[in-house]
């Protein structure tokens, strides 16, 4: 039986899918908010919407309290938002990671790389 392929967008609304709203605050930072599973067929919207930083020093939280799990697809899309960011002399933090999605960022060593925060007001935090 083949997959039937649906654009993230139309994936959004559906038990599974992704959306990112995107929110900036008075200091500049841009805060992204997934809401839904992040694996190899919704993670475009994630990478779309971290494709929109600015170019020059780029401060980004990503939200994860809206996401109840994340695949490889995820990981790789953060890391590469990482080297991105930390190019163009930025940072980038997690906020709020669910319980499922923490254990595969400890198990891959990312929140060694990205600095996790147990919410967002502690991750906006200077």
């Amino acid at each position: 039986m083949a997959e039937e392929s649906v654009p993230d967008s139309e994936r959004a609304g559906q038990p599974g899918g992704l959306s990112v709203a995107t929110t900036t605050t008075t200091d500049g930072i841009r805060v992204l908010h997934p809401t839904g599973e992040i694996d190899h067929h919704t993670c475009g919207q994630l990478r779309q919407a971290l494709d929109t930083l600015p170019a020059d020093r780029p401060r980004v939280v990503i939200d994860l309290s809206g996401v109840p799990f994340m695949d490889s697809s995820g990981i790789n899309i953060l890391i590469a938002a990482y080297k991105n960011v930390t190019a163009a002399d930025g940072w980038i933090r997690i906020a709020a990671p669910t319980t499922p999605v923490l254990r595969v960022l400890q198990l891959v060593r990312v929140d060694g790389l990205i600095t996790c925060y147990p919410d967002l007001s502690q991750a906006l935090a200077p």
